[in-house]
């Protein structure tokens, strides 16, 4: 048992090195200790290659251990009498047979990879144009905007919410571990790749949620305590977003109710669980918004008390993406500790798959340890910091708040009308059009276009909408998943009142149909 101290704030915290950090749930934010920090600490390079190597290990035994849950439990905790089952076998599992789940680890490598192609100054273009066209499946943010980026639309417009109805969802959030892991202790430069690549995707409250995690990972290099890396890390975050604001409650609530985070999540669902954004979110359980999920990580970290397993397990029984969130969870705590001090309990297997590509690329952990690493070392060599034999003088950054944004300003969701699906099928040998009344002042429409049973090739549907009487958009429907519009259309900052929006399918052909299942409305003001 070794005894670690650690110099910051002005204060003196020792903490006991045996495979988990205790760290009480003591609130810092608004602390004026941490203006006292140095401006420099030291790292030797195997050290900084131990938490690189915890950073992203963590995380994938934090998806894998979250996976069977993922969004099984929307609205809900699980329940602690529900077994999660953990063993040597199931990261190997998942790789081989649901290697999908790994999405919050390949998509950070697509980006990654630009920055070992190109150096560290690759431009938002190319990350976007590389996860535009790479081969996985995407969803919600990322595959509004991989639509966005494969038709024309660069970023940042990609992910504006005018354009990206799902600006505010988790997507920024799962992705940019890298961008902390790059930057140890570099708190803002992290936030400058950050606005780089998260803007691809992501707008307001869902850039925050990755600003908000690379910045937890950023502090994790220098502090393990818990407690100073989730309130430090929310300087980077406007106060007067949402997205600050949730955050900020979660850790005023687990100083109140220091032994009870099922008291702390249900205060969470009660102010914070309303999802404004998202189309499939809205009106319905699941939530796959960026505050809520953060949320749930920053639950785990402050009960979990610098425990791993802990950590994981708060973060996962906090339901909704429950993969993910452990995985962010997970990755900046094992930052912290570095790899050697996770426990061998929840590194049985990782040895089987530490050499396996991730599915979608030619990328491995054991290489992503070894890129990750010099990477790291440049980005402290381009902030002014040294490094001399084996030991790095690493600039430690105060951090500083980002530009404020707020997605979806104005607009209040009232009313969904769902739309029958038969009647509401454009079909080539029938209806080739479709009219929606509403009163509001935006929408969403979601459906998309489709393939009849049997049609192997696939086809670009051209639609025309109208927005009372007048052409909108004339939009591609793409019929492969991987390409397809994630809603059909839609329009926000319309004057307030009654609107007509009229579809028309240009191109009719046999054995395709355009869909359209139901419209999201949106008001001024909250029903």
């Amino acid at each position: 048992m070794k005894a670690r101290i650690h110099t910051h704030k002005g204060i003196i915290l020792a903490t006991l090195i045996v495979g988990m950090v205790a760290i009480s749930c003591t609130p810092k934010s608004g602390s004026d200790e941490s203006a006292n920090y140095p401006t420099e600490f030291t790292l030797t390079k195997g050290e900084l290659l131990d938490k690189i190597k915890g950073g992203w290990a963590g995380q994938v035994i934090g998806c894998t251990y979250g996976g069977p849950t993922e969004f099984k439990y929307k609205g809900t905790m699980i329940q602690e009498y529900i077994p999660i089952v953990w063993d040597e076998t199931r990261m190997e599992w998942y790789y081989n047979h649901a290697p999908g789940l790994y999405d919050d680890i390949y998509m950070d490598l697509t980006f990654v990879d630009i920055f070992e192609k190109e150096g560290l100054d690759a431009p938002a273009s190319s990350h976007a144009h590389a996860f535009a066209n790479a081969e996985y499946m995407l969803w919600h943010a990322n595959q509004a905007a991989r639509y966005n980026i494969l038709n024309g639309m660069e970023p940042p417009a990609s992910g504006h919410w005018e354009n990206n109805p799902h600006a505010d969802d988790i997507d920024f959030q799962i992705e940019a571990d890298f961008a902390g892991l790059m930057n140890p202790g570099m708190v803002n430069s992290s936030s400058e790749v950050c606005d780089r690549v998260g803007h691809i995707m992501n707008y307001g409250d869902g850039w925050y949620g990755g600003v908000y995690v690379a910045a937890m990972y950023s502090l994790a290099f220098y502090s393990d305590d818990v407690d100073f890396v989730v309130s430090e890390a929310l300087k980077t975050i406007p106060a007067q977003s949402q997205f600050y604001q949730c955050i900020d409650d979660v850790i005023g609530w687990c100083a109140e109710f220091p032994d009870d985070w099922q008291r702390t999540w249900f205060e969470v669902e009660k102010k914070w669980s309303s999802d404004i954004g998202c189309p499939d979110g809205v009106f319905t359980p699941f939530n796959i918004d960026a505050k809520i999920n953060a949320a749930y990580i920053v639950i785990g970290m402050l009960y979990g008390e610098g425990d791993f397993g802990k950590t994981l397990e708060i973060s996962t029984r906090c339901g909704q993406d429950s993969d993910c969130n452990p995985a962010s969870a997970g990755g900046i705590v094992a930052t912290m500790m570095g790899y050697d001090a996770i426990p061998d309990y929840w590194k049985q297997g990782l040895n089987r798959v530490e050499d396996m590509d991730f599915k979608y690329t030619t990328i491995s952990l054991n290489d992503t340890y070894e890129m990750g690493f010099g990477h790291a070392i440049e980005m402290i060599q381009r902030n002014g910091g040294k490094a001399e034999g084996e030991t790095l003088t690493i600039p430690l950054q105060k951090p500083e708040t980002v530009v404020f944004e707020k997605a979806f300003e104005g607009h209040y969701p009232i009313q969904k009308i769902n739309i029958p699906w038969n009647s509401n099928s454009l079909t080539a040998e029938g209806i080739q059009e479709t009219s929606i009344d509403f009163n509001g002042k935006g929408f969403t429409i979601g459906g998309g276009a489709s393939k009849l049973h049997g049609v192997e090739k696939e086809q670009e549907l051209i639609i025309d909408v109208y927005i009372d009487g007048k052409l909108y958009e004339t939009a591609t429907l793409p019929t492969w998943y991987q390409s397809r519009r994630h809603e059909v259309t839609w329009k926000y900052n319309l004057e307030n009142g009654d609107h007509t929006v009229k579809i028309v399918w240009k191109n009719p052909m046999k054995g395709y149909q355009v869909n359209v299942r139901n419209m999201i409305v949106y008001g001024p003001d909250p029903v």
